[in-house]
């Protein structure tokens, strides 16, 4: 079965529909930097230390701690679904979809320090 694959020209692509493709990533990252602020940075901080007011109060982890770091992608889902200590569980409010995210996230600020 022989198939015919055209390939479309930028140019004939009208601009709003690139615009809209290229800023996909650009939205996953803002929504889950929106998500991180609503749920962690009251405890975590913006930056993932830990260091703010509720964070010191409850004993919140520094992202970039090595208690965190030999934490499983698993082992963090985890955490963040059921909650550990005086840390909530978010599986009732979050979807395991934006529950992942967060963990990549949590990987990213570790990267940034």
């Amino acid at each position: 079965m022989k198939r015919n694959l055209t390939l479309i020209r930028k140019e004939a692509v009208p601009a709003f529909v690139i615009a809209a493709l290229s800023a996909l990533p650009a939205r996953a990252q803002n929504d889950v930097e929106k998500l991180y602020k609503t749920k962690c940075a009251s405890c975590h901080a913006a930056d993932g230390s830990g260091n703010t007011p509720a964070g010191k109060k409850f004993g919140a982890r520094d992202f970039s701690s090595p208690e965190v770091h030999k934490q499983t992608d698993a082992q963090l889902i985890e955490i963040t679904a059921k909650g550990k200590g005086k840390m909530p569980g978010f599986e009732k409010s979050l979807t395991t979809e934006q529950i992942k995210q967060l963990v990549a996230y949590i990987h990213e600020l570790c990267k940034k320090k």
